[in-house]
């Protein structure tokens, strides 16, 4: 059973905490990683590009000459593809790229993305993150003593304003809620910063 230990936000070691094996010290499929970040980038697409083609383009009603006899090649409009200012062909239309993936394939992931930092050593437990106002100061001294400056990303069990608002203005820093928690965010950021708290409802709703 992995244990891994638990620090206060000033960065000292306060205990242990044991985590549970089948969520946070399960085998590492990158495969399955591979596909479930695909998919969540794919679901993030907007889809809403899109081209005009001929029928769209302004203009070209009118036959720019006439069938025969001017020794030009025939043309029937002046928004035709091959000219300048003419409609695209098969250009990008709106399409929805999102698509579903088994619930136990999604859960299986998260469990490998959690695994994954736990064994290299990036996954940081604190009893519990508190600021009485919103700080952005405050937040990067938490960081800064617990040597997560680099790409952090915070789990809580709830979501607190004061600490969303902390660490909005901080670089490359994420606080996310338990319920909710992806595996693009976990793979994504160098560290993984949980309370106490956010451990015990993950493997609650993982287990």
């Amino acid at each position: 059973m992995p244990k891994v230990a638990v620090f206060n936000m000033d960065g000292k070691q306060v205990g242990d905490m044991e985590l549970n094996e089948a969520i946070f010290g399960a085998d590492v499929n990158e495969v399955l990683l591979h596909q479930v970040v695909v998919n969540q980038l794919a679901n993030r697409r907007q889809g809403t590009h899109a081209t005009k083609n001929r029928s769209m383009v302004r203009g070209g009603g009118r036959k720019p000459w006439r069938q025969k006899g001017t020794g030009r090649a025939r043309q029937g409009s002046i928004r035709s593809p091959q000219w300048v200012g003419g409609g695209t062909v098969f250009g990008p239309t709106p399409r929805d790229y999102s698509y579903k993936m088994p619930k136990k394939a999604r859960r299986a992931a998260l469990k490998s993305a959690l695994s994954a930092k736990v064994k290299a050593g990036k996954l940081i437990v604190v009893d519990e993150i508190a600021v009485a106002e919103p700080k952005t100061r405050v937040m990067a001294g938490v960081f800064r003593a617990l040597d997560v400056e680099k790409k952090p990303l915070l789990v809580t069990s709830e979501w607190d304003v004061n600490v969303e608002k902390s660490a909005r203005n901080i670089p490359n820093a994420l606080v996310a809620k338990t319920v909710g928690l992806n595996v693009y965010d976990v793979l994504n950021h160098e560290h993984l910063v949980m309370t106490k708290d956010a451990v015990t409802k993950l493997e609650e709703v993982l287990a």
